[in-house]
């Protein structure tokens, strides 16, 4: 599957336990029957007895089980977007939001657009494994997590995990791990098990370096009041799934992981809020990757080292992300914050979750924005009518500013309501639809960036053309852009 000169880079990674590339790959030893990380710490078998594979779920699908020593389940995330292919990037989005929970790879292709036969061959491709052999290898994997880190009860990791029955998890771990979960979290008890009251707390590993500081200062102009709340070591907001009301809290703990507090959800939305929350904070971004493409570019290259692990800031949730934008357009961010804290304080519903004095509603629904009539808020009519025809979109079902969403389309159906011009299609598709190359080329902030170095103000076509040696990574050139030129 790799090419000669890849494998040479993976070896030298994995002889160096190189942990850029942790995630990355997996190395499966055919002595030993059993698929590792390349930081693996143990003695690393020589190289005529491995394998590598692009994917936990392509050594799973060759029938070698997961180390138990470097546990390929805290793995850094593979970035969906490291291929070419954005069927593919969509697809691992909707398996992660339980799409092959309940149907079959038929009907995910139908989402996708495409036949069940090619997206099978682009899943090989791209990560060496079938779509249910992803999805069951991110089962496993999550199950494995919650049984080293959580004191949840067997029986709801089981659910949790998606596993459809208690018979199914057991015999599912006794053959991969060739032990019982019951054994298994004996055996991890006392090493990783993370406590926060009464929430449960599971762990994100991330890519080094990661900078938490310039992502809670990200977020901390931004949060919406009363939505959101962001301290000097935490950011928390009101979540809700299925009509429950329920609240994250992200913290930073030891290098190289932040911690994820879970309040008020059913065991069944555990595994999307999770990652939901890996993708609020990029926390699967290759780093290395797109430091390399950025510093090719001097004028790029002299920002890096201020900057180094900046992250593009996600969104909980599409719509709540795209009606702030509408609000911030030719406004300051404080102005638009303050907007949106009046939108939430008026149409949201209360939070009935106890834990975070600072969060009480929810952001509201589509639903109810599409008839608000905004009066008395400070909003022009023209803004108004851009969030009413936004809000109908959505809830329609006209538009989807999910994830999974393919970037292009939602651009093209974006800029067809009544206010939204490319800039605001363009930053929506950078934090909600997380497109790594999107680029609003007339924002402000990004055109003033090159004043000093120009000597005059750029043009947003002059910054389109510049920008097109930053692809495939123009969002993060644009958050480097930002922090750099002002601060943060």
């Amino acid at each position: 599957m790799f090419a000669a000169a890849e494998q040479k880079r993976f070896e030298r990674a994995r002889l160096s336990r190189d942990a850029r590339f942790d995630g990355r790959f997996f190395v499966g030893v055919k002595t030993t029957g059993i698929y590792c990380r390349p930081i693996c710490p143990a003695n690393a078998p020589k190289r005529e007895n491995i394998e590598f594979y692009p994917s936990a779920a392509a050594a799973s699908e060759a029938g070698l089980r997961p180390c138990l020593r470097c546990r390929p389940e805290t793995a850094p995330g593979t970035p969906a977007w490291l291929g070419t292919s954005t069927t593919v990037r969509r697809g691992l989005r909707l398996i992660e939001s339980g799409a092959l929970d309940n149907d079959g790879v038929d009907t995910l292709a139908d989402r996708l657009g495409v036949t069940s036969r090619h997206l099978r061959r682009l899943f090989q491709k791209h990560l060496g494994a079938s779509p249910l052999s992803v999805a069951n290898t991110q089962r496993l994997h999550f199950a494995k997590r919650l049984i080293d880190q959580t004191n949840l009860p067997l029986r709801e990791v089981a659910f949790a995990a998606g596993y459809r029955s208690v018979r199914r998890f057991n015999d599912e771990f006794l053959k991969t791990y060739q032990r019982s979960p019951r054994e298994l979290r004996a055996k991890q008890r006392h090493r990783d098990t993370d406590t926060d009251g009464d929430a449960l707390t599971v762990r994100l590993r991330y890519r080094e370096p990661f900078d938490w500081q310039q992502a809670l200062g990200f977020f901390v102009f931004r949060a919406t009041p009363g939505v959101e709340s962001v301290g000097s070591r935490e950011y928390a907001r009101s979540i809700r799934h299925a009509g429950v009301s329920g609240l994250i809290v992200v913290r930073h703990n030891e290098p190289g992981s932040l911690s994820v507090s879970i309040q008020g959800v059913p065991t069944s939305a555990i595994f999307p809020v999770v990652q939901r929350a890996r993708s609020m904070f990029d926390v699967d971004a290759p780093v290395a990757e797109i430091e390399a493409c950025l510093a090719r570019d001097p004028a790029l290259a002299s920002r890096l080292p201020g900057a180094r692990g900046i992250r593009v800031p996600g969104v909980w949730n599409g719509f709540e992300l795209a009606v702030r934008a509408i609000l911030g357009q030719q406004v300051s961010v404080a102005a638009a914050t303050t907007m949106a804290g009046r939108v939430a304080e008026r149409y949201g519903d209360a939070v009935h979750v106890d834990g975070h004095a600072a969060i009480t509603r929810h952001f509201p629904e589509p639903e109810r924005l599409m008839r608000a009539r905004f009066n008395d808020m400070g909003l022009i009519g023209s803004r108004i009518q851009s969030i009413r025809e936004l809000a109908r979109a959505v809830e329609n079902g006209d538009l989807s500013l999910n994830e999974d969403a393919d970037p292009a389309e939602t651009r093209r159906e974006l800029v067809k309501i009544r206010g939204i011009g490319d800039w605001t299609a363009q930053y929506i598709a950078m934090r909600a639809l997380k497109d790594p190359d999107a680029f609003p080329a007339s924002d402000l902030g990004l055109l003033r960036a090159f004043d000093s170095s120009l000597g005059r103000r750029i043009k947003p076509a002059e910054l389109e053309n510049l920008s097109e040696a930053w692809r495939p990574w123009r969002a993060y050139a644009a958050l480097l852009l930002w922090r750099t030129s002002t601060g943060g």
